[in-house]
């Protein structure tokens, strides 16, 4: 049996999630009562095979959270952080951890979560294997093109075509590391990129024209949570598949539920109507509101208002508001 490397590329500033990611990374905003990066490490719960499961995390501006957060919530795995200062795509991320890859190896994009079962790793024969969904429209995903017994011809970037829709949905595992390694070299010296950027297919593509034998796996469910919209669709989603902890009806001091929602332990209600899909971080406190599909970060403080479709970070302070507010943490909304 041998190690696992798992590389979790999470240097991106975040920018569509602003203002939440003025202060955290975006892998720390909260969804269902879980950071983004927990759900995304809950996947690795499935696997087994392996002497030994190994976090290289690529980190950049507020990496020091991340590193705080990885080692002191999940001891059980060794965790190597490697700063990307400048970043210049994906296969540039992979390329600075180059040290620490070695054997079999998983890339996981950790703005998404999906749910699969990786209990077949351990013994798995192909090269590599990349996971996918059909989706619709798949032209602005990155896709697969398939031969016909399965095995993936190329990667596509962005196609025109629809008839090619099985979108890549950012996991990743090789049965070498090296080989990666040694493609993104030849991609990088042949100054194959997009807009300053180095893109993983490109460098897969040359592995697959060297006779890379990779195949797919699909998936059901692939959550985004890159943007506030995505995020509170995912938030509907998880609330809806179990991460729910409040049942209907009405509960201590005059708060009614509305399921599904999700509620720490330590936060208060009051005089309030709270769900459908909402979720509620540790020590909030809500009173004389009314509450729908929104995110309520740690210690939140919302009085008087009524909120639907709304992100509140942490320490915020919302009164008497109505409708959709994006507030980031320490935000102070009065009125």
């Amino acid at each position: 049996m041998e190690s696992l490397k798992v590389v979790i590329p999470m240097a991106g500033l975040g920018t569509r999630l602003r203002p939440h990611t003025w202060s955290r990374p975006k892998q720390l905003i909260s969804v269902a009562g879980k950071t983004v990066l927990d759900h995304v490490l809950d996947t690795l719960s499935t696997l087994n095979g392996f002497t030994e499961i190994e976090l290289v995390n690529i980190v950049g501006y507020l990496g020091d959270q991340l590193e705080t957060y990885i080692t002191s919530n999940y001891p059980q795995f060794k965790s190597q952080f490697v700063l990307q200062e400048n970043p210049r795509g994906q296969s540039h991320a992979v390329y600075l951890a180059r040290e620490h890859l070695q054997g079999p190896m998983m890339i996981i994009f950790a703005d998404t979560i999906i749910e699969t079962d990786l209990s077949f790793l351990a013994s798995e024969s192909a090269d590599a294997v990349v996971w996918v969904k059909p989706v619709p429209d798949p032209r602005r995903f990155g896709v697969t093109e398939v031969t016909e017994d399965g095995w993936v011809k190329q990667m596509i970037e962005k196609p025109q075509q629809m008839d090619k829709n099985l979108a890549v949905v950012g996991f990743y595992y090789f049965h070498q590391a090296e080989a990666l390694l040694a493609a993104i070299e030849e991609q990088m010296a042949r100054e194959i990129q997009l807009k300053g950027e180095y893109y993983l297919v490109d460098a897969i593509n040359l592995m697959l024209d060297e006779g890379l034998q990779m195949r797919t796996k699909h998936v059901d469910t692939w959550l985004d949570a890159g943007t506030p919209a995505a995020l509170l669709e995912t938030n509907r989603y998880l609330l809806e598949n179990g991460h729910s902890n409040q049942d209907e009806g009405p509960c201590k001091d005059n708060a009614v539920f509305i399921p599904p929602v999700y509620m720490h332990p330590t936060a208060q209600v009051a005089n309030a109507i709270v769900g459908p899909h909402v979720s509620i971080g540790a020590d909030s406190c809500v009173e004389s509101s009314i509450i729908s599909n929104s995110i309520l970060e740690d210690s939140a403080q919302v009085e008087g208002a009524i909120l639907t479709g709304s992100l509140i970070g942490k320490r915020a302070i919302i009164k008497r508001r109505a409708g959709e507010v994006n507030a980031g943490d320490n935000t102070v909304v009065l009125i």
